[in-house]
């Protein structure tokens, strides 16, 4: 395990008592488990914001798959940019419905634009990106 640091910090009694409530309903087994998270998850926001980095995020879509020529636009699209999606899952939801996840690396500018295009495309009924980390710069 890497050289830990402790520190203490100041916090009004009823913001600890919701946090405290909070870690619990999340499972985590302490408050530094739960700090931790918390600024690992500030620092890969502003990795985002570094346009110039390497990142991963996944495209959340819901569509119906009998709207006309969408699922080809979409396999045009992900085929348009095959260097940085790197996986997909196509799930049916039911007769009509599916959902499709999308992985995509690359700069953090780039990855933002693709995400737009499919969430974009005519016939998309719901679409969300969800940005993380390739974990590299994290401790």
């Amino acid at each position: 395990m890497a050289d830990l640091t402790r520190f203490g910090i100041s916090i009004d009694a009823p913001l600890l008592k919701q946090f405290d409530e909070l870690i619990d309903k999340k499972g985590y087994k302490n408050r530094s488990e739960a700090i931790r998270d918390l600024i690992r998850g500030t620092l890969v926001e502003q990795q985002w914001g570094d346009m110039d980095r390497e990142t991963v995020a996944t495209v959340t879509l819901v569509y119906d798959h009998h709207t006309r020529d969408l699922a080809d636009k979409l396999t045009e699209h992900q085929h348009s940019h095959h260097q940085e999606i790197i996986s997909t899952l196509h799930i049916h939801l039911d007769a009509h419905h599916c959902l499709e996840v999308v992985v995509i690396k690359g700069r953090a500018d780039r990855v933002r634009r693709i995400a737009d295009e499919l969430i974009g495309t005519k016939g998309v009924k719901h679409g969300k990106l969800v940005t993380t980390t390739t974990g590299q710069d994290l401790g």
